[in-house]
Order: structure tokens, then sequence, then C-alpha cells
């Protein structure tokens, strides 16, 4: 499954609408990583291929998202991402995130998907 663009009314859709609730709510089956990046971000540039390859990987078992926060500015102030790539690890059925800040090799990627999300 190849990795996924997520603007902003997609994702108050997905995940929760933080405009009508404060209470996170990704009720899916499937759990998420969501990459935080920009075009011209160097570190977002090595890290897009890893999660291309992890969701070769996961296939159908994790749905991998990106974010491009020059583009959906309001969803990247949502999260407060101050440094970017920044991943948002989402467990399936409304478990709480978990951010993670810069670019993780791809050994600590499958660490965290495996420990926490699948």
């Amino acid at each position: 499954m190849p990795t996924i663009n997520l603007t902003t009314e997609d994702f108050k859709k997905e995940f929760f609408d933080y405009n009508e609730s404060t209470d996170w709510k990704y009720d899916h089956e499937t759990p998420a990583v969501i990459d935080f990046y920009a075009d011209w971000c160097a570190p977002c540039k090595m890290v897009a291929p890893i999660l291309e390859e992890l969701a070769d990987e996961y296939g159908d078992r994790l749905t991998i998202y990106k974010v491009n926060t020059e583009v959906e500015q309001e969803l990247s102030s949502v999260f407060g991402i101050r440094s970017i790539p920044s991943l948002l690890f989402v467990p399936k059925n409304s478990g709480q995130p978990m951010m993670q800040a810069g670019a993780l090799p791809k050994e600590a990627m499958k660490e965290v998907i495996e420990k926490e999300l699948v």
C-alpha cells in the first residue's frame, strides 16, 4: 500500500475533528503513521523512501500518511510541529498517538511500529 497524502479536511474525517472535540478518536482496525514533512527539507527527503519501503512491507496492516507542512499549516499548528520531519505513530482503536521528531532510521521506525502499533 503506498503512502497517502493527508489534507486537513481528510484528517478531520479520518482521525478527529479538533474543532468539534478535544478527544482523540481514530477508530480504525489499522494503525497509522503520519509523516509531517516539507518538500525543501533534506532529512524529510531521506525519510520518504524509508516510509515507502515500510508501506510496502506492512501492506494492509499499517497506513502511512504524509502531511505537507507548507500546504497544511493549520494541521501542522494543531500538532505544534516545530521541526520536520515529525512522525505521529497512531495506534488502532483510539489509542493515544505518540509524536517523534527527527529523521529516524528504518530500524528505529520498525521498532516503534512493532512495539506500539501492529
